[in-house]
């Protein structure tokens, strides 16, 4: 635990999702990491050792920045110490995809450069999977916040702005009715995000450079507590969940919060939601709608939509980014044509918000 995520957003996306508040109160819309954007894949499916949208304190990178400035960044899942003198890190004979928080302080992969140096970090996601053992089998289920805000009011803000004076974006309609998102360059009062709530898991991250020289590797941990009590009869253990802003504020901001304080922040907290889903997800080659499709575990079919589900389709569903890339994924041709078939068929709920994250990013 935990071993699998899933985000589905487009890097503008993502960047918008993330603003926040810094010290003095001002809201601040984090840019990506140079680079980092192209190496970020949407994905419906990720695993360990692939690259996710990880939240970090631009200080790390620039050490004249102010501490509490904030900037994403692409980095890969499963800590490389950057003491670790293989010259290939896929030898590393033990995992690090999750840390337990109980223990953090006694392991050196985590104590002696992330938690000294503050190397701590917010990652990303729509959601993660976890796996309840039901006699010989296990049943997945997809576990995220649940939904306040309607997503279509979003978008219809989207539509409402001006295209030459927007703040955060510049909205274009389509005659068919899609929306189009091109992030304005400057950005000083971003607007506050209503689409999906993505969940904030607290980490920690190193860098690591290959003994003989080479590009720097940035890879991060998932810091993991005992299990809420709704989440207990799935799994006994779940991320550290950063509930809000001032967590999450708190947990980066390494030059007001020293690390001790910081780790009274990782608490078993009951504030999410989650569905039952197919199997379908067990592969991790398996990159569709499906894997969030909800199931009736006794009719093994789809169910209707929770609440908070239903957002999360309607999100998705509600619009075509400009920017959305394809999906990482490793499906066959006859694979993607059945994908897009079944986009073409009625759809309820869930496979609604499914299939908005699938269209093609419209051409200028």
């Amino acid at each position: 635990m935990c071993g699998r995520t899933a985000c589905t957003l487009a890097p503008d996306e993502v960047s918008r999702a993330c603003s926040y508040r810094n010290r003095g109160g001002q809201r601040r819309q984090p840019r990506w990491r140079d680079g980092d954007a192209d190496k970020y894949r949407p994905s419906y499916n990720k695993s360990l050792q692939s690259m996710s949208p990880v939240l970090v304190s631009q200080r790390h990178f620039d050490k004249t920045a102010p501490v509490d400035e904030c900037v994403l960044a692409s980095m890969r899942w499963g800590l490389i110490p950057a003491w670790f003198k293989e010259s290939d890190p896929s030898k590393m004979q033990y995992s690090t995809s999750n840390c337990r928080s109980e223990n953090i302080l006694e392991k050196k992969s985590y104590k002696k450069d992330p938690l000294l140096k503050g190397q701590r970090c917010v990652i990303m996601a729509d959601g993660f999977y976890e796996w309840r053992r039901v006699e010989k089998e296990k049943q997945p289920f997809f576990i995220y916040f649940p939904q306040k805000n309607g997503p279509s009011q979003e978008r219809k803000e989207d539509q409402q702005q001006d295209v030459t004076t927007s703040s955060t974006c510049n909205t274009v309609v389509s005659e068919k009715g899609e929306i189009s998102h091109d992030l304005a360059e400057e950005s000083e009062a971003p607007a506050e995000w209503t689409g999906w709530r993505l969940l904030t898991m607290a980490g920690v991250f190193d860098c690591w450079t290959p003994p003989g020289g080479g590009e720097a590797l940035y890879t991060y941990s998932v810091i993991t507590v005992n299990a809420s009590p709704n989440l207990q009869s799935i799994h006994d253990r779940m991320p550290a969940v950063l509930d809000g802003e001032d967590d999450v504020r708190r947990w980066l901001d390494f030059g007001e919060v020293k690390s001790l304080d910081a780790i009274k922040l990782l608490q078993s907290k009951d504030v999410l939601t989650f569905h039952p889903v197919s199997s379908f997800v067990n592969n991790s080659r398996n990159n569709s709608p499906e894997c969030l499709q909800p199931v009736d575990l006794s009719r093994k079919k789809e169910i209707k939509a929770t609440a908070s589900s239903k957002m999360m389709m309607s999100w998705l569903s509600s619009g075509s980014p400009a920017k959305r890339k394809e999906p990482d994924t490793n499906e066959t041709k006859g694979e993607q044509d059945s994908k897009a078939k079944s986009r073409c068929k009625p759809a309820g709920g869930l496979q609604l918000w499914l299939q908005g994250a699938n269209k093609k990013p419209r051409t200028k």
